[in-house]
């Protein structure tokens, strides 16, 4: 499976108010992107009055028909699609049927969403947008960056259940609702947890995800098995070195955060030190078969035999050497 990405040339242009990112997928036409360094952007867009400098609460069963925008985030952004049709929405260099009760979730530097066509549309769901001075002061300024989900492709979406939906959306409704009220000490803290629920909801959801497509995920799991499988029987070691999950993560056209997770849950194992145990398995049948240290160093592309050594060692628990004694000693 490959994942192909064409060059792309840029171009920054104001019309009016607005900040647009265009760009070039060459040879192709230029296209016209919004540009949301905040979410009064997005606001204006969309033709809504800000209720705080810092974040918005949009639900598009009030405001509809809209047009649609191609986005680049300076913000947070949490897309949580209604019960309307499905929208063929870009997010990066994939496209993503985005069907009802599914939640998209960006993050700065991004881009996302569907360009402007000039066609009006309804839509329902909801969007909250936030940029990160808004966690300020908290533990979550941190903290988000420990969120992975933000940095899931469009395809690895949430697909939430109608239960898991409600819990969404009344959270998003509460938040609105307190931008209502007039600003005072309280209000951005208040703001804050309200995000950090959304957010810690959308992780459980997530975590069930990965435990419900048990299907999906197996096929991930033995597709990332026959890749490795693959490598060193092709000898790419002997070029590219041991393979690493930015690699094995961009040739299952999966990003590096959601292929780490999808491990996680499915073999309680992290993507990396699943590739580690699986070099080390193939270390121990050259040992066995009676090659010596370095030679089976340099075979699985190691730089050098101590780098390998250091690493059978945290894997295993013993040395090569160790290893190899352990096993003549049975064989006794």
């Amino acid at each position: 499976m490959m994942c192909i990405f064409q060059p792309l040339s840029y171009q920054f242009l104001r019309y009016g108010n607005f900040h647009y990112l265009c760009i070039t997928k060459l040879p192709f036409r230029m296209s016209k992107i919004l540009k949301i360094k905040k979410p009064s952007d997005y606001n204006a867009w969309l033709g809504l009055s800000d209720t705080h400098e810092l974040i918005t609460v949009v639900n598009f069963n009030e405001i509809s028909p809209v047009r649609y925008s191609l986005n680049s985030y300076d913000v947070y952004g949490l897309f949580l699609q209604g019960n309307d049709e499905a929208a063929d929405l870009v997010y990066g260099t994939g496209k993503y049927d985005y069907k009802a009760g599914t939640l998209i979730c960006v993050a700065p530097g991004q881009l996302g969403g569907k360009e402007d066509n000039g066609e009006l549309v309804n839509l329902t769901g909801w969007a909250v947008l936030f940029h990160p001075d808004i966690l300020q002061g908290t533990g979550l300024e941190k903290e988000i960056k420990n969120f992975s989900f933000f940095d899931y492709r469009i395809n690895e979406a949430l697909h939430m259940t109608t239960e898991e939906r409600d819990v969404m959306v009344s959270l998003m409704r509460q938040l609105a609702q307190e931008l209502k009220f007039p600003a005072d000490e309280m209000q951005n803290r208040i703001i804050a947890g309200f995000i950090n629920m959304l957010l810690r909801y959308a992780q459980r959801f997530y975590n069930r995800q990965f435990v419900t497509r048990t299907v999906v995920n197996n096929d991930v799991l033995s597709k990332f098995e026959t890749l490795l499988k693959d490598y060193f029987d092709s000898d790419m070691q002997a070029s590219l070195g041991l393979p690493t999950v930015q690699y094995c993560s961009e040739k299952l056209c999966l990003s590096p955060n959601y292929l780490s997770d999808l491990i996680k849950r499915t073999t309680g194992d992290t993507a990396n030190h699943y590739i580690k145990r699986y070099v080390i398995q193939l270390a121990k049948n050259m040992l066995v078969a009676g090659k010596n240290s370095s030679e089976v160093a340099y075979a699985l592309g190691f730089g050098y035999p101590q780098h390998f050594a250091r690493m059978f060692k945290k894997v295993s628990g013993m040395t090569p050497s160790e290893y190899t004694r352990s096993r003549s000693d049975q064989k006794k």
